[in-house]
């Protein structure tokens, strides 16, 4: 790989120019091979092989974790881990969605039935990898003032998430500080959205089971009515919650299923339902499971059911630190200018990026896929969604200069 560089970062770091055409096309193919061959979370062997061929073929020592997929590579360090308390990681998730993929006539649709790329995680692997041949290529030539590590990292889509079991696995260890980028239909490709503090929010599982006797529809009094405690439950909790923290933390209980009953004129003896709880604040986080079972305990014995209630643990809200996301905002206006950064709101989704910020600084990013001047509205986890590719080249400038400039503070 041929690189031309530029001097225009403090300090009389070397920036890369332009990425060459070639590498621009080879990582567009790769972008795509990916988008074709989806795999869900702790499944993604094809995906790990992939990342690793390449890596090797560029020179690196790629270690798969010990899980059998996700990659961790370290750069500047000749494959030896942790040699640098300050060495910046740069992580991207790698797992696929089950869902269908709905881009009719799309010559890189996925050819896996009920799996797709439908959240953008075969750009963020591409993204980092393209950094990861870019910052190798710098090493070669001495230009490379500190390791940086490569994590690519299994399961995000899998509540807790990979992450925890990549950090287990070492993904952190001599790690200073942690980038990424999460990939954002609302921003135009060639700009990013940046935000200090809260960017997404925490977001836990919830299933419920309700029981009782069952009975005839004619006499509920004699009964427990199921159905009416199961639909109060529904109701009443997320008001009760409402009532029981402070408004401003976000705290939402949303129900996604609720199944009872087979005739219309039978009690049932049994309820299910199902639903997540999201949070914007940290703190009321670590409050949310007692509340919200007590809520349930509440509701389900005015009415005389029986609840087993079974709360899944997710993930926090991810929390950028004030330095990285400075470190974020000034590598891009390095690259594209100030234009090219704009604020973004916190979001409602969960990311189990998060768990590598309650160990270390860092900040996520949102990388603009919209093709500028796209009138079409597209959304994350929908089997139509796709991405203007222009932001992969973007993606990999942010991920260099972050490198470059984070070897200076």
């Amino acid at each position: 790989m041929s690189l031309e560089s530029e001097v225009d970062l403090p300090g009389g770091a070397v920036l890369p120019g332009a990425l060459p055409e070639a590498l621009r096309a080879e990582l567009v193919a790769f972008r795509r091979d990916l988008h074709m061959h989806p795999e869900l979370g702790n499944q993604e062997f094809r995906t790990t092989a992939a990342i690793k061929e390449r890596l090797e073929r560029a020179g690196l020592r790629p270690r798969v974790l010990s899980s059998g997929t996700g990659v961790i590579c370290d750069i500047g360090t000749d494959g030896e881990a942790g040699t640098d308390s300050a060495m910046l990681a740069m992580r991207a998730d790698i797992d696929g969605l089950p869902i269908p993929d709905m881009k009719t006539g799309c010559p890189y649709r996925s050819t896996v039935p009920d799996r797709a790329h439908a959240c953008g995680h075969d750009v963020h692997t591409t993204v980092v990898l393209g950094a990861g041949l870019v910052l190798a290529e710098l090493h070669r030539q001495g230009l490379l003032p500190r390791p940086v590590r490569l994590i690519f990292q299994p399961a995000e889509e899998v509540l807790p998430g990979g992450a925890a079991d990549a950090i287990e696995d070492g993904a952190l260890d001599g790690i200073g500080r942690i980038i990424a980028v999460h990939c954002d239909p609302r921003v135009d490709a060639g700009r990013i959205g940046l935000r200090e503090g809260p960017i997404t929010s925490a977001c836990d599982r919830l299933e419920i089971a309700l029981d009782g006797p069952g009975g005839h529809t004619a006499r509920p009094h004699l009964t427990t009515d199921l159905v009416t405690a199961a639909a109060r439950v529904v109701t009443d909790v997320p008001a009760l919650i409402g009532r029981r923290v402070d408004s401003r933390s976000g705290l939402a209980v949303t129900w996604g299923r609720v199944e009872s009953g087979h005739a219309p004129n039978v009690i049932p003896q049994h309820a299910e339902l199902s639903g997540t709880v999201r949070c914007l604040d940290l703190e009321t986080w670590r409050q949310a499971p007692d509340l919200v079972v007590a809520a349930i305990d509440e509701v389900a014995n005015l009415h005389r059911a029986k609840s087993e209630i079974t709360y899944v643990r997710g993930v926090p809200p991810v929390v950028n630190e004030a330095g990285a996301t400075e470190l974020l905002r000034d590598a891009m206006i390095a690259r594209r200018g100030v234009e090219a950064v704009e604020g973004t709101e916190q979001s409602l989704g969960g990311e189990d990026f998060s768990w590598y910020l309650e160990r270390v600084p860092g900040a996520m990013a949102r990388l603009g896929v919209r093709t500028p001047g796209e009138r079409t509205v597209r959304d994350l986890h929908q089997g139509d969604f796709d991405v203007d590719e222009h932001a992969i080249t973007v993606g990999v400038e942010l991920f260099t200069a972050a490198a470059l400039l984070d070897a200076l503070r």
